[in-house]
């Protein structure tokens, strides 16, 4: 029986630092020694991991035709092929009427990432086309360190410029002259820190804007109107935005409200009552948002004093505004309330109205917002039971339609699932939603249990859809996500009492979720599955040290483990942004606040569950490292003879595997791995 590899130990606080040695020829080797041992484990899953492979690929429409997008003369939209781990980028002509049917005589392909990725990583940045539609500026990753190339492809010639800039984060934003590009510069800590001006053709850009507080990081995007041009820089509790007309790149940006420490602003620009007007949803009324209006800018201006802010929509401790979506015959809004998202529209000629929805809990947001003056805007809904839909929206009247469904191939039904929402106490007397999915004729016996957390960035884990899980579901299992404070989905308070000093509390809640499951007879420990990624993976680390006899196997992805040395090394990447969500231990009692719960700082000698690792080689966010030392640390220390696994994806970033494909290899080798631990399966 192959032996699992055993990590070199150094004197010292941390005695597996060494694996930071990125590139390092021992680090390699023990990395590659993980992966190979990770394969002898599971070399009898092999069949089931081909097995499950092609399941999901079989429910997966491999030839399929986007839903096509309208703007100006043409309809955009993209085109996957079977055998193809991308989905190309086309255009054709628009026909008259509100017909979405695509010509293939004058249909153009103007991307193929799958030519570009060439076997390899490949991740598209941004995908933008120009004013008048003779320009595409795209920005590619092709290692999966988040950091990007830039280029303009002439769309009549076919021509394709990469530009010659280095470090950038990805994102291209045009102006109006159909010339000038704004992108964004990162800095060496991996931060958005600079705005610079391009105009195709030339060699040099210009700078516009630096941001030099590390906690800030800056975007650049165009408002809804189509008229004005937005940076806005933000922190985790703070943001600036700055305007520019879109029709003159080389004028001077005007910041719209100077910063104020805990004033988040967001701008878009838009009509309200027939006037070009600034809206800006804005928490200094209240932790949940208003919405507020200011006339437009005028030559001169210097800024839009927040004295002169108009309150259009109050702040509701109860509802949380999340977001808006402007056109020119609507304002719609995007709530939570109750831990589900909801879409008000106030039409301009119409009252206002709540979008109606089928299900007790699904996600919704406005994946589209169409062109400025459409009367229609596209909704994207779906729920743990039913494939995602887009639906447009009739503004005016609050008609829907179904315009496209998410196939699945093969047998299914949606109504031979069901969707449930229960509720957990926690210690403090909290209530915590749980949504949970399975078939029908599973619900009302033990079964075997996946549940899934995040509790972080107050990141809402609305309900979601998934081809793959199916395969789980058919052999019995119950999914379940718990919905933790730390996240967004009860509002700004859930959010805020997850965090900083409060961060004990989404590991509460998450026990809490957990033994409920177990309580009301859903499942038992042993058959009791826990998964996460990134912060998630924090929590899924911190409740293995608290409650490891709780759970029957964990999966972390990507798992943000080691806590307190990477918040206390300022040189990482993203270090100093990421104080305001979990602390600054460079002061005492913060120091001591991560030590007491960091996962990679409280492995102990215990029993811990069966446990599957994954990281990303190349991953900016997390570095690689963190998963490597937990697990060597685990290694060393826990007392069971359960299952320890490590895979380093030694050419992926933060995301995992790029290709459509190659991310159904990696869920299968997931569930493989569950149904090989779990008791009784």
């Amino acid at each position: 029986m192959p032996q699992a590899p055993i990590a070199r130990v150094e004197s010292g606080e941390d005695p597996y630092r060494w694996l930071e040695r990125r590139d390092d020829a021992e680090v390699l080797a023990y990395l590659r020694a993980e992966n190979e041992y990770l394969e002898s484990q599971l070399q009898e899953q092999v069949p089931l991991r081909e097995k499950l492979f092609e399941e999901i690929k079989g429910r997966i429409r491999e030839t399929d035709l986007s839903l096509p997008s309208p703007w100006g003369p043409w309809l955009y939209y993209q085109r996957t092929t079977a055998g193809d781990e991308y989905p190309r980028y086309y255009r054709c002509r628009r026909p008259l009427g509100d017909s979405l049917e695509t010509d293939e005589h004058s249909e153009r392909l103007l991307l193929d990432p799958n030519q570009l990725a060439n076997g390899g990583f490949l991740s598209l940045g941004t995908f933008s086309i120009s004013q008048d539609h003779q320009w595409l500026a795209y920005s590619l990753d092709t290692q999966g360190d988040e950091i990007y190339r830039l280029y303009v492809k002439e769309l009549a010639t076919g021509t394709v410029s990469e530009l010659p800039f280095d470090n950038c984060d990805g994102g291209m934003t045009w102006a109006n002259d159909n010339r000038t590009l704004f992108f964004t510069e990162l800095d060496d800590s991996h931060r958005p820190f600079r705005v610079n001006r391009y105009r195709v053709g030339e060699e040099n850009c210009e700078r516009v804007f630096q941001e030099d507080d590390q906690r800030f990081f800056l975007h650049c995007l165009r408002a809804s109107s189509e008229r004005q041009l937005l940076i806005l820089s933000s922190s985790k509790t703070t943001s600036e935005a700055w305007a520019l007309p879109a029709d003159h790149p080389e004028g001077a940006w005007r910041c719209l409200a100077p910063r104020q420490e805990g004033h988040e602003y967001y701008p878009d620009h838009g009509l309200l009552d027939g006037r070009w007007s600034w809206l800006i949803r804005s928490n200094r009324n209240g932790i949940n948002f208003a919405l507020f209006a200011h006339d437009d800018l005028v030559a001169g201006d210097e800024k839009a004093p927040e004295s002169q802010w108009r309150e259009i929509i109050a702040h509701d401790p109860r509802v949380m505004l999340e977001d808006i979506t402007l056109n020119a015959g609507a304002i719609t809004l995007a709530l939570r309330q109750d831990g589900l998202p909801l879409l008000e529209v106030r039409p301009r000629q119409a009252a206002p109205y709540r979008v109606q929805l089928p299900d007790a809990a699904y996600s919704l947001y406005v994946q589209d917002s169409l062109e400025f003056d459409s009367p229609l805007i596209r909704l994207r809904y779906e729920a743990l039971n039913r494939p995602a839909q887009v639906r447009s929206l009739e503004l005016a009247s609050g008609r829907q339609a179904v315009l496209k469904q998410t196939p699945v191939e093969g047998p299914f039904d949606a109504d031979d699932y069901e969707s449930r929402r229960i509720w957990a106490n926690a210690a403090d007397g909290t209530r915590v939603p749980i949504s949970l999915v399975a078939r029908r004729d599973t619900f009302g016996k033990s079964a075997p249990l996946y549940l899934y957390g995040y509790g972080a960035y107050g990141e809402s884990l609305d309900p979601w859809f998934s081809h793959a899980r199916l395969s789980l579901l058919e052999r019995g299992f119950i999914f379940a996500i718990a919905h933790v404070r730390g996240g967004g989905e009860m509002g700004e308070a859930w959010y805020r009492a997850g965090k900083l000093e409060h961060k004990q509390n989404s590991f509460d809640d998450f026990i809490a979720c957990a033994e409920t499951l177990i309580a009301t007879g859903y499942t038992t420990s042993p058959n009791l599955a826990i998964s996460g990624g990134s912060a998630g993976g924090l929590l899924i680390g911190a409740v293995l040290n608290q409650r490891p006899q709780l759970f029957g196997a964990a999966v972390a992805q990507v798992p943000f483990v080691d806590v307190l040395n990477t918040m206390l090394n300022t040189d990482l990447p993203l270090t100093v942004t990421e104080y305001d969500e979990w602390g600054d231990p460079n002061q005492p009692e913060v120091y001591q606040r991560l030590k007491a719960y960091a996962p990679y700082e409280n492995v102990r000698a215990q029993d811990y569950p069966h446990l599957l690792v994954v990281a990303g080689y190349n991953d900016s966010r997390v570095q690689y490292w963190e998963a490597a030392k937990w697990v060597a640390r685990l290694r060393a220390s826990k007392t069971d003879n359960n299952l320890l696994l490590l895979k380093t994806d030694l050419d992926s970033g933060h995301g995992g595997m790029s290709g459509r494909y190659q991310s159904i290899r990696e869920v299968a080798l997931e569930y493989a791995f569950l149904l090989k631990v779990l008791a009784g399966l």
